[in-house]
C-alpha cells in the first residue's frame, strides 16, 4: 500500500504533467492565433497559483484548483462547439478530462 504523501506526490505529479501538456498544445496550436495562446497562459498561470510555493498564494489554492476545473472545463465545452475535430484536439480533450479527474480528487484529498 502507498504512503498518503507518494499518492500525493503522484497526483500533483499528473496534474502538473497534464497541465503543461494541454498548455503547450494551446500555445504552439495555430501559433500565432492569440486566442490559442491566451488559454495555453492561462492554464500556466492557473498551475502557478495552485503550485508556487509562494505564501501569499496559500490562502487561495481550493480556489485555483477549482478556477482550473472550470477553465479546463470551459475549453472543453468550447472545443464541442466550435473547435476542429482533429487527432490533436480529441487528444488534448482526453487530456483535459484526466485533468479535471485528478483536480477533483485531489480536491476531495485536500479536505
Amino acid at each position: 500500500m502507498s504512503s498518503p504523501n507518494s499518492t500525493n506526490t503522484v497526483l500533483k505529479t499528473g496534474i502538473v504533467l497534464l497541465t503543461l501538456a494541454t498548455a503547450v498544445i494551446h500555445l504552439q496550436l495555430n501559433f500565432p492565433d492569440p486566442v490559442f495562446i491566451l488559454n495555453g497562459l492561462g492554464y500556466l498561470a492557473l498551475l502557478a497559483a495552485l503550485y508556487l510555493p509562494v505564501p501569499r498564494l496559500a490562502g487561495y489554492r481550493s480556489l485555483a484548483r477549482w478556477a482550473l476545473v472550470g477553465y479546463t472545463a470551459l475549453t472543453i465545452l468550447l472545443w464541442v462547439l466550435f473547435g476542429a475535430r482533429t487527432p490533436i484536439g480529441y487528444a488534448d480533450k482526453l487530456i483535459e478530462a484526466a485533468l479535471i479527474a485528478l483536480l477533483l480528487v485531489d480536491a476531495r484529498r485536500s479536505r
